[in-house]
This record gives structure tokens, C-alpha cells and sequence, in this order.
């Protein structure tokens, strides 16, 4: 169960980590800059210690999808990129993949 948290962890730096790369504003502002490199590697250490107990195809779909996922929302009702249904269902289908190579992989 701490892999879980540990993925879900490296999740959220992810996120945070993308987040301040879009505020860096190209790493021309400082602050930003320095969060895009402590939250991707805090980032990594988490997907790490998560890769202890979770199938690396499934730790990544999960890091990869749910961080893409997550990131798509803040993009529209943060930094108000327009909403799409194009962009909506494809972030449908993310969300599908990652639960169905999840679930792909609990039959075993």
C-alpha cells in the first residue's frame, strides 16, 4: 500500500512540477525554474520507491495518464486554455488506458 502512496506522491510533484514549468515563463523566472527541477526529481523518487512493489507498466501508465490528466484541467481552469470536446475525450481515453492496464493486470 506505500507504493500506492508514493506513486500518487510523484503524481502531484509531477503536476507541480509542470505547473512551474509553464509559470517559468521559458526558465526566465527564477522561483518557477528552481520548482521544475526540485519537483521533477522529488517527482522520480517517488515513481522509484513506488517501482518497489508496482509493476513498472502499470506505475507509468498511472505517473504518465493521471499526471497528463490532472495537468489538462489545470490548463483549462488555471491558465484558461480553451476547453475542447476533442481535448476532453482524449483525456477520456487516458483515463480508460490506465484503467484498463490496471485492471489487465489485477487477473493475474
Amino acid at each position: 500500500m506505500a507504493s500506492w502512496f508514493y506513486l500518487f506522491l510523484a503524481i502531484v510533484l509531477e503536476v507541480a512540477g509542470t505547473t512551474c514549468m509553464k509559470l517559468s515563463d521559458g526558465f526566465a523566472r527564477l522561483w518557477p525554474s528552481i520548482g521544475v527541477a526540485v519537483f521533477y526529481l522529488a517527482s522520480l523518487a517517488g515513481l522509484t520507491m513506488a517501482l518497489k512493489q508496482i509493476p513498472v507498466s502499470i506505475a507509468y501508465a498511472v505517473w504518465a495518464g493521471l499526471g497528463t490528466a490532472i495537468i489538462s484541467v489545470i490548463g483549462f481552469w488555471y491558465f484558461k486554455e480553451p476547453v475542447t470536446a476533442v481535448k476532453l475525450l482524449s483525456i477520456a481515453l487516458i483515463i480508460g488506458g490506465v484503467t484498463g492496464l490496471h485492471l489487465s493486470n489485477s487477473t493475474h
